[in-house]
C-alpha cells in the first residue's frame, strides 16, 4: 500500500502497511475525512514521521490522542499549531523545563522545533473526529503505533523514552530496557501535575545528560 510518509519510516514499515488490520485502518480514515470534520489535516496525519526520520530519533514522547478543537493538532503530540493558545498539559510541560533548564517561557506551542532535532512525538492515535475525544480509538492506529514502538526498540539504541501517565506506561511496557533510557511520571495534565506526579521529574535535564554520555547531541527544549 502507498502511504505517504517520510522515506527511512517507509522502509522500516512497510511489512506493516501490506497487513489486513492497516487496509480497514485506511478506508475508515477516508471515510470519516470525507463525512465529518477531523484532525489533524490529511496532510498532517503523518507529520512526527515526516519531520523525524527514524535514522535521527534519539527521544521518543508517546501521547494518546490529536487535539479535537479546531485548528490545534499538528500531527505532533502535545504539540499545537502556531498563534493557537497553548492546552494546559503543555503549559506545565514548558514550566517544568523553564524550572529544570531555565528556558524561558517559550511564546508558541507548535513543538515541531524539537521533532526536528529527533524527538518522535507519537500519538497512539493518529487522527481524531472534531470535539469527540477518542473517536478514532480501537480502529487499527493502536496495532500501528505499537508496531512503530517495537521497531525503534528493536532496531535502535539508546533511544530514550518519555512515557508520562499510566496510559504512555502501558504503551511502552515492552521497549527493551537493556537497550534504551525509559523515563517515567504522572501526566502533565493539570489533574496529576497539581497532584505532585509531573513537576520537578527533571525529564528534560535528565534526558540531556543521558543523551551527552552517549555521544548524542542533547535537545534545545
Amino acid at each position: 500500500m502507498n502511504v505517504n510518509i517520510e522515506t527511512s519510516w517507509k522502509e522500516q514499515l512497510e511489512d506493516e502497511f501490506e497487513k489486513p488490520y492497516f487496509s480497514k485502518l485506511v478506508d475508515f480514515v477516508k471515510t470519516e475525512y470525507q463525512n465529518n470534520t477531523c484532525y489533524p489535516q490529511g496532510s498532517e496525519i503523518f507529520a512526527a514521521f515526516d519531520h523525524c526520520s527514524f535514522t535521527d530519533v534519539k527521544v521518543v514522547i508517546i501521547g494518546q490522542d490529536p487535539y479535537h478543537g479546531v485548528g490545534q493538532a499538528n500531527g505532533l503530540c502535545f504539540s499545537v499549531n502556531d498563534h493557537i493558545d497553548i492546552p494546559p498539559s503543555l503549559i506545565n510541560i514548558f514550566k517544568e523545563i523553564e524550572t529544570d533548564l531555565g528556558v524561558p517561557y517559550p511564546t508558541t506551542g507548535n513543538l515541531q522545533r524539537w521533532a526536528e532535532q529527533g524527538v518522535l512525538l507519537l500519538n497512539a492515535t493518529l487522527t481524531v473526529r472534531a470535539h469527540q475525544a477518542g473517536s478514532h480509538q480501537k480502529k487499527g492506529w493502536e496495532e500501528f503505533t505499537d508496531a512503530v514502538i517495537k521497531c525503534i526498540s528493536d532496531k535502535k539504541e539508546n533511544v530514550v523514552f518519555l512515557l508520562w501517565g499510566g496510559f504512555a506506561k502501558k504503551k511502552g511496557a515492552k521497549i527493551d530496557r537493556n537497550k534504551h533510557y525509559v523515563l517515567t511520571s504522572g501526566h502533565p495534565s493539570p489533574l496529576s501535575a497539581n497532584r505532585g506526579y509531573w513537576f520537578g521529574n527533571r525529564h528534560f535535564s535528565t534526558t540531556n545528560t543521558y543523551l551527552s554520555k552517549v555521544g548524542k547531541k542533547t535537545v534545545e527544549w
